[in-house]
């Protein structure tokens, strides 16, 4: 009886064992898999304008062209540029 015990006793020690190393592992996977999507999704590096009225910096993409010179918005084209 005290056998059966025994090896009932290792046998649990070992199932919980294998159950925490495999938690640990799929949350180390979840956590892979996270940071390999963060750097998939991360965007490049953009080009920076300024605004001929105001100065301010803004991304390239956003900006408002006329007359050669961008814009940080629609209202700053129609404003001249301050007089330095």
């Amino acid at each position: 009886m005290r056998v059966l015990f025994w090896i009932a006793l290792i046998a649990l020690v070992v199932f919980a064992v294998r159950s925490k190393l495999r938690a640990i592992a799929k949350r180390h996977d979840a956590q892979r898999d996270m940071s390999a999507k963060a750097q998939s999704s991360s965007r490049e590096i953009e080009a920076m304008a300024q605004c001929a009225h105001c100065g301010m910096y803004f991304p390239a993409s956003e900006s408002v062209r006329a007359d050669g010179l961008d814009y940080c918005s629609p209202g700053h084209v129609r404003l001249p540029p301050p007089k330095s």
